[in-house]
């Protein structure tokens, strides 16, 4: 690799990409290095993070198609280095599709639930909040961030523990939406759940015995839908902190679905009620 400032001529005219640069290590994994960094890749991912305002960007190693795929320029004094393919499958996750693109920029700021509830516009109220009870998968993670943002949810909860870091297979799989839909991660999931009920949120809890189907438990107000874990399901203490316990009306040929599409599913059916 060696480095080179994205200067080329080919990728001029196109409009700035915003983002600080900083220094970076170098590592396979998932997409957290060793100083709590975080590596992204692929086009949506990266693209995405290197416009968000909020991110904070140490370097970007990429081949020159996958820099002139991005929708915008780089910045002169961005950090890039170019590279060829099989150089940057070593910088991620083994067979991860980089598509050209691999970024290394520092963690997200932590989110507050107080943050989300808080405010007085009920168009924001309006737009449901996402919970999830142990949902470890960090691609189910990533495609319930993008069902999120397609369909307009206000946050996603996940608890400290037993949920996925932040990383770049949970950005991969979001296809950008991990820069998009707030992501609050809580200590304590029953205790989130009371606050929700305080600022008038009906919670309801997505599972197959659940009395009601969903599109019954549906208020006209304030909903906060809540997935548990594929196979365990929803924990007895946080099914017991919500309103509602609901199911989706599946076919008796399959017993369940992947929490991913209950939860787009259940996205769908609270912007179309």
């Amino acid at each position: 690799m060696t480095n080179h400032k994205d200067n080329a001529p080919e990728n001029r005219g196109k409009r700035a990409l915003r983002g600080r640069a900083g220094r970076m290590e170098g590592g396979r994994g998932s997409g957290r290095t060793s100083k709590n960094a975080v590596r992204l890749w692929g086009r949506h991912a990266v693209e995405a993070a290197l416009k968000n305002p909020l991110r904070s960007h140490r370097k970007l190693w990429a081949t020159r198609e996958g820099v002139a795929s991005l929708d915008g320029e780089l910045p002169a004094d961005f950090p890039l280095e170019y590279a060829q393919g099989a150089d940057l499958g070593r910088l991620v996750a083994r067979d991860a599709p980089h598509q050209g693109l691999v970024l290394e920029c520092e963690p997200l700021d932590d989110l507050f639930l107080e943050d989300v509830l808080s405010g007085d516009d009920e168009e924001d109220f309006a737009r449901p909040l996402v919970v999830l009870d142990q949902v470890t998968d960090p691609h189910n993670l990533g495609a319930i961030l993008r069902s999120a943002a397609a369909f307009n949810a206000r946050a996603v909860i996940t608890q400290d523990r037993h949920a996925p870091l932040e990383s770049g297979v949970v950005a991969k799989s979001a296809s950008g939406a991990l820069e998009i839909v707030p992501w609050v991660r809580v200590v304590n999931l029953a205790r989130a759940l009371e606050d929700m009920a305080k600022a008038g949120y009906w919670r309801i809890g997505l599972a197959g015995d659940g009395a009601l189907t969903l599109a019954d438990a549906l208020p006209a107000g304030r909903v906060a839908l809540v997935l548990g874990a594929e196979g365990e399901g929803l924990r007895h203490n946080v099914s017991q902190h919500c309103d509602a316990l609901a199911h989706l009306p599946i076919s008796d040929a399959m017993e369940s679905l992947n929490v991913s599409n209950a939860a787009a599913i259940a996205l769908y059916a609270v912007a179309a009620r």
